[in-house]
């Protein structure tokens, strides 16, 4: 057999097995349906402690340049719910914060400011909201808002303004949330 058809034929094989041995694929939900999927894991050696409340702040302050591109660390928040709802943990059990600040300041932009500015509706809109519905806190530092040039009136409701993230990540640590920075 030549070396030309050995390794597509060697491919194909180990995908087979790869994908009848993992048998899984990421899953979204039940928390925010449309984002946040991941992988379920069976017999993991450090247990999740079910019976405990997680409180999570997370410092968002990266964006991707591209105006038509999902922020992926607001994302983490909508992965962080469904995984642990999706492993027993009840919503209120889990307490979740993000504070938004630096080039992440556009993504929680309203949908006409966002269209103004960028010329392309906001791909972050609908999780933002659906991450509220979920009880998500939304804190956007002040001096980001002014710094950037993005006023409260052009924030997507019910998202708080600050003095400033430090401000905020202080604050909510001091009130037991725990700093997740990817």
């Amino acid at each position: 057999m030549s070396l030309n058809i050995v390794k597509p034929l060697f491919l194909v094989a180990a995908l087979v097995l790869t994908s009848g041995l993992l048998g899984q694929t990421q899953q979204s939900g039940p928390i925010i349906e449309d984002h946040g999927a991941v992988w379920t894991v069976p017999e993991t050696d450090y247990a999740l402690r079910t019976d405990e409340t997680l409180k999570a702040v997370f410092d968002i302050m990266d964006s991707p340049d591209d105006p038509k591109a999902l922020n992926r660390s607001l994302e983490t928040a909508a992965r962080f719910l469904n995984m642990h709802a999706q492993s027993g943990m009840s919503t209120e059990q889990l307490k979740v914060a993000l504070v938004v600040h630096n080039k992440a300041s556009k993504d929680i932009l309203s949908q006409a400011a966002y269209t103004e500015r960028y010329g392309v509706e906001n791909p972050n809109l609908k999780m933002v909201k659906a991450l509220q519905e979920a009880g998500v806190q939304f804190i956007f530092c002040g001096q980001s808002s002014l710094s950037r040039g993005y006023p409260k009136e052009d924030i997507i409701p019910g998202i708080q303004l600050s003095l400033s993230a430090m401000t905020a990540l202080i604050q909510l640590q001091n009130d037991g949330y725990r700093l997740i920075k990817f």
